[in-house]
């Protein structure tokens, strides 16, 4: 697939209690884990996150800035701004299919029951928090 057809798309959630800058590097970083960017794949310009969700300039070139320095991104002048490696691997990505499948299922029954989506988010992560907690208990 071509590097256009993968350009992420950011977002920002005001209410997440994240700094916006924050924000773009997970983004980022999940797009790397899920498979959603590639190696060579282009990020959007700065110009273009600016316009889309309304972000000072500043705010983004530090989160490419921080990119960088994780070796995830490398900007080449006059170009934009590359991935250069991802953090999944394709064993990853094969497990990710059927538990995409199976939380989508989760989801429709979510909405079924009359979820919104403040709700449904607060359901998976308040379970996934006591979920985490147990595991890390177990361990411990």
């Amino acid at each position: 697939m071509e590097w256009w057809l993968r350009m992420i798309e950011f977002h920002l959630d005001s209410r997440s209690g994240v700094s916006p800058y924050m924000q773009l590097i997970q983004q980022v970083r999940h797009a790397l884990r899920l498979g959603l960017l590639k190696e060579g794949d282009k990020l959007p310009t700065v110009k273009d996150v600016v316009a889309r969700v309304a972000i000072n300039p500043n705010t983004v070139l530090k989160a490419y800035r921080e990119l960088e320095y994780e070796g995830l991104v490398q900007p080449r002048p006059g170009l934009g701004t590359f991935v250069t490696r991802t953090l999944g691997s394709d064993e990853d990505l094969a497990a990710h299919e059927p538990l995409r499948r199976d939380l989508e299922g989760w989801l429709a029954k979510a909405r079924d029951a009359g979820l919104d989506d403040e709700s449904i988010e607060a359901l998976f992560i308040s379970t996934f928090r006591r979920f985490s907690a147990e595991r890390a208990g177990r361990r411990g």
